[in-house]
């Protein structure tokens, strides 16, 4: 494990401590001064039943043979929600996994033609794919139409590199008009650092990941911040308000599903509400989106053949 994993470690468990008060954590401060925000080292160490010298060694990102049980009574200790339980579960397994001479093999990329197929037949639904990174690797034609911004914004690519892969996260921090789409994004800036905060710990080493954030840590000051808070969240539903161009304000509920068979890709979807005005102003985005019926249904996802990060688009 290198220097920046146990970076990764040390400020991860700092930042938690840091936000657990003594009265949260059940132990009476007297009233008295205290140095540090949050809880000192020892008193973690006491709640979760282990000697400060030994989690002073874990605070310094050294979880190298540490058992899950130790990490359990450190999270519980530490007042830790599900997201971040297994962030530091996934720190812990990363920091114990054997050395790799090679990278292991990226996640699969492409997306399996059945799921194209499922993607296209969902009709009143925006259905897309995208993996860890918050690439976009498919989408129906209704997602198209509703993430339009997102597939014609000329920094969602990369700065010329138009081979790659529409990205939430850079459209998000570096395309002015992410504000105009997004109502609350200082919201959704929020969770999709966390979002990337926690992929990160799951695959420290994946070079495409560490790219993206090196660029949106250089390029974007709030980025930035954001991912020295070391937050991380769980994303699998809730409520996303979007101002669209075409339809106006839209307020869909969406859904994630982690595919099984395709490691590191997941499906979200968009519906609206039954008899909402957003369900009328999803039926006319739908509407406005339609092909001609001349147009293959194909171009409603993404080709079937290997991702070069190139789109068919929809309309102009």
């Amino acid at each position: 494990m290198g220097v920046d994993r146990k970076d990764d470690i040390r400020e991860f468990l700092i930042s938690r401590r840091a936000k657990i008060s003594p009265e949260q954590a059940g132990i009476p401060s007297y009233g008295e001064l205290r140095r540090v925000p949050g809880l000192r080292r020892e008193e973690v160490a006491q709640l979760a039943g282990v000697s400060t010298d030994y989690y002073t060694r874990l605070e310094r990102g050294s979880l190298r043979g540490v058992s899950d049980s130790v990490l359990e009574a450190v999270s519980s200790a530490l007042q830790l929600d599900e997201a971040e339980r297994g962030h530091l579960m996934d720190l812990a397994r990363t920091a114990n996994a054997p050395r790799r001479r090679t990278p292991g093999r990226p996640p699969q990329q492409r997306v399996r033609p059945g799921v194209l197929r499922l993607l296209d037949g969902m009709t009143g639904v925006a259905a897309l794919v995208q993996n860890g990174r918050s690439d976009v690797l498919a989408a129906n034609l209704l997602a198209r139409a509703l993430y339009a911004n997102v597939f014609n914004s000329g920094v969602s690519s990369g700065p010329d590199l138009p081979g790659k892969l529409p990205n939430q996260a850079r459209y998000l921090f570096l395309d002015p008009g992410a504000g105009d789409l997004y109502p609350d994004w200082k919201a959704v800036a929020a969770t999709t650092v966390a979002m990337l905060r926690s992929e990160s710990g799951r695959n420290p080493h994946d070079r495409l990941l560490n790219e993206l954030v090196g660029e949106l840590t250089t390029r974007s000051g709030l980025f930035a911040a954001l991912w020295a808070g070391h937050d991380v969240r769980i994303h699998t539903t809730g409520t996303k308000r979007f101002h669209h161009s075409v339809a106006g304000d839209l307020s869909l509920q969406f859904e994630t599903l982690h595919l099984p068979g395709d490691q590191g890709q997941t499906l979200f979807t968009f519906t609206a509400e039954p008899g909402s005005a957003s369900e009328s102003a999803l039926a006319f985005l739908a509407s406005w989106a339609s092909p001609p019926s001349s147009i293959p249904p194909r171009l409603s996802a993404q080709a079937e053949t290997p991702i070069t990060g190139k789109t068919e688009q929809s309309h102009d």
